[in-house]
């Protein structure tokens, strides 16, 4: 049995802190995990903006209330879920994706919570795990499944590695260059053919 395992943003949902960063005009939320290897270090950066510029999670939420999946996800979802089961590992946090979960059909997440206030300011971040994506991968392995693993930044290459194939998905120039070992993909429909390619040599 294959199992899926997608990242979400940049993958199946445009990235939240990029459009926050957008509406909000605040330049300096648009890095990402594309440019920023350490999770914590990138995470404490935008938890000291949001306190500087007194914004909390109900101002983040309005904007997610706006987005919707990337054109063409929901049904390339669809259709791999009807050849093996998926998983969505993904470094965002269940306050943010539970609209898009909806909108997606209700696919299995594993992600990460907030720490926030009374007043709705977020104070703090918690991981379920450190390298979760990885360990996720690596735990699946040890029940006898075998793994393909989708992702486009920094903080999805070590679940990449772990899997019985990885596959890059709209990737950065600066992620491509690094890890030149994983197929490139651009659109759906080479992502569902790169899956088909992976699953016919891992079975």
């Amino acid at each position: 049995m294959i199992i899926a395992c997608l990242d979400l943003e940049g993958v199946l949902i445009p990235e939240i802190w990029v459009n926050f960063a957008e509406r909000t005009g605040i330049e300096e939320l648009k890095r990402t995990t594309r440019d920023e290897p350490d999770y914590d270090k990138l995470m404490r950066y935008r938890l000291g903006i949001l306190s500087d510029r007194g914004l909390g999670l109900p101002d983040i939420q309005e904007v997610i209330a706006t987005l919707t999946p990337l054109e063409g996800a929901a049904a390339f979802l669809e259709g791999l879920r009807t050849d093996m089961q998926v998983i969505i590992l993904s470094d965002t946090f269940y306050q943010f994706a539970h609209p898009f979960m909806r909108q997606l059909g209700w696919p299995t997440l594993f992600c990460h919570d907030l720490e926030v206030d009374d007043a709705g300011m977020v104070v703090d971040y918690h991981l379920r795990q450190q390298d979760p994506k990885r360990h996720a991968v690596e735990a699946l392995r040890t029940l006898n499944f075998q793994t393909i693993a989708c992702g486009d930044s920094y903080n999805d290459t070590t679940m990449l590695k772990a899997a019985d194939a990885g596959i890059l998905f709209q990737p950065p120039p600066n992620v491509v260059a690094e890890f030149p070992e994983f197929p490139v993909t651009r659109t759906y429909s080479e992502l569902r053919a790169e899956f088909d390619r992976a699953a016919e040599e891992i079975r």
